[in-house]
């Protein structure tokens, strides 16, 4: 492999020798294996049904209609995913069909490079919001600011993060997924230029096949995925036939294109009343859907309320003897050391028998409540840093647990879309009320932090499903 590589090459299959085998000799995910097999229980029960009913033997269905090796299995399987989406195209189709390639094809050397090259992207973002925190002693010191007022700082912060999530989510299925992330990359900075220079020369980011699928671009679709493939020295059973064979032939690539109004449309359709009701298509399911809506939301808020302004609060600068910057810098880095294995733990206790995913996010929650509250009874920083780090620790096991896969697979996007909604705007809405809470009491916006982990913590108890050992719906 070269040490630099063209970021802008076109792939061809041409490009990926040994790479296909026929579907038929291919090794398919044991998803798709079980829901072949559960096909085949369903004819056989139909069948014997409709013996009994007719008194005579039913037609043999044959292999094809229920193996997952086979084009006629294939289709079976996207069929009923087709039926479940409301979405019928044949974009629609072989998207489907390229996603099942991608998941035969099983996480891989490809993948890990991409959630690390994504992890230092996060690494980007999220040190705009610590370096805000960071700047605003020096701010309200530099400028003769109260130190409540110059919590209005981080309000432009969250107007940029809630434009940005609205603005990039559509964009990147327009320009696409490799160019949107390069282009926000270098817009986060110095960082994210680095770390842009190393992705373009070091590692090849192929383009979404999804993208150009919806472009009209279907070779390369493909190619992309048999790059995958050779990545991880894998093989593929995905082939511009089997595309045509289960989403059909356009005359003409414009005619399989999605135009941006079709691209905004389909955004904006996942908010719609239509895409919504399945949510609550259960009383179950209703209920959890507005319990994971108001976690993210009393989340989005008491996160920024305490961890936003954490250096304000470490500096003391309300009291006869405020903690020196050294201080301040000191414990703010041991605090956000001390918070990383929290995500990791949490990934392992989720699975744990009897504690599952709900007595993980719920338990961590509690204690981060408590914490919060337990930092405001010193002032010295000694005390402090302790309860700050163990207020990282069970808040990155919190984070790392706090997802909506109850959601059904078809809503997924929407019930995840509008979570994230409310909890931008709840984080904008923090610095407002840190500013007038705190001018009537600087400990005001901190009981208000601990206030809403332990509403958060009422709600993760009433959650009426637990996904542990289940796979999502």
């Amino acid at each position: 492999m070269p040490a630099f590589v063209n970021p802008f090459k076109k792939n061809d299959v041409s490009d990926f020798e040994g790479v296909y085998v026929p579907l038929g000799q291919s090794q398919r995910h044991p998803a798709a294996l079980a829901a072949a097999h559960d096909r085949k229980d369903s004819l056989a029960k139909d069948s014997v049904s409709d013996e009994k009913k007719l008194e005579s033997p039913s037609p043999d269905h044959g292999d094809n209609s229920y193996s997952a090796n086979t084009v006629e299995g294939l289709r079976a399987e996207i069929e009923l995913e087709v039926a479940a989406s409301g979405h019928d195209t044949p974009y629609d189709r072989k998207s489907r069909v390229v996603n099942k390639a991608i998941s035969d094809i099983g996480m891989g050397r490809y993948q890990w490079q991409l959630f690390v090259l994504c992890g230092f992207g996060w690494l980007a973002d999220n040190m705009w919001l610590q370096g805000v925190a960071l700047t605003l002693p020096s701010l309200s010191q530099e400028f003769g600011v109260s130190s409540t007022n110059v919590r209005y700082t981080t309000c432009a912060l969250f107007i940029g993060l809630c434009l940005g999530a609205s603005f990039w989510g559509t964009a990147s299925d327009v320009i696409g997924r490799r160019l949107a992330f390069n282009a926000t990359l270098f817009l986060a900075g110095v960082f994210g230029l680095a770390v842009g220079v190393c992705r373009f020369f070091l590692f090849h980011l192929y383009e979404s096949p999804k993208f150009l699928l919806s472009r009209g671009r279907q070779a390369e679709a493909v190619a992309t995925v048999h790059g995958i493939a050779h990545k991880n020295k894998r093989t593929t059973w995905l082939s511009e036939d089997i595309l045509n064979e289960i989403g059909g032939v356009t005359e003409a690539e414009e005619k399989q294109k999605l135009s941006i109004g079709e691209i905004v449309k389909r955004n904006l359709d996942k908010f719609s009343t239509q895409r919504v009701a399945p949510l609550f298509l259960t009383r179950k399911l209703g209920l959890m859907t507005c319990l994971i809506w108001f976690c993210w939301t009393t989340i989005g808020m008491g996160y920024p309320l305490f961890n936003a302004f954490l250096p304000q609060y470490l500096a003391n600068s309300d009291s006869e003897q405020p903690t020196a910057t050294r201080i301040i810098y000191r414990n703010y880095a041991i605090t956000s050391i001390v918070g990383v294995p929290g995500s990791i733990i949490a990934a392992y206790t989720v699975d744990i028998k009897y504690v599952g995913r709900k007595g993980t996010i719920a338990v961590s929650t509690l204690i981060t409540g408590i914490l919060v509250f337990c930092f405001t009874a010193s002032s010295d920083p000694n005390f402090q840093l302790a309860f700050t780090c163990l207020e990282a620790f069970f808040q990155n096991i919190m984070y790392g647990v706090l997802t909506p896969e109850v959601f059904p697979a078809p809503n997924r996007g929407t019930g995840t879309g509008i979570a994230s909604c409310l909890n931008r705007i709840a984080g904008l809405c923090a610095p407002i009320i840190a500013v007038h809470a705190g001018e009537a009491n600087p400990k005001a916006p901190i009981y208000a932090s601990g206030g809403l982990f332990l509403a958060a913590f009422v709600a993760m108890c009433l959650f009426p499903i637990e996904t542990r050992g289940r796979q999502s719906l």
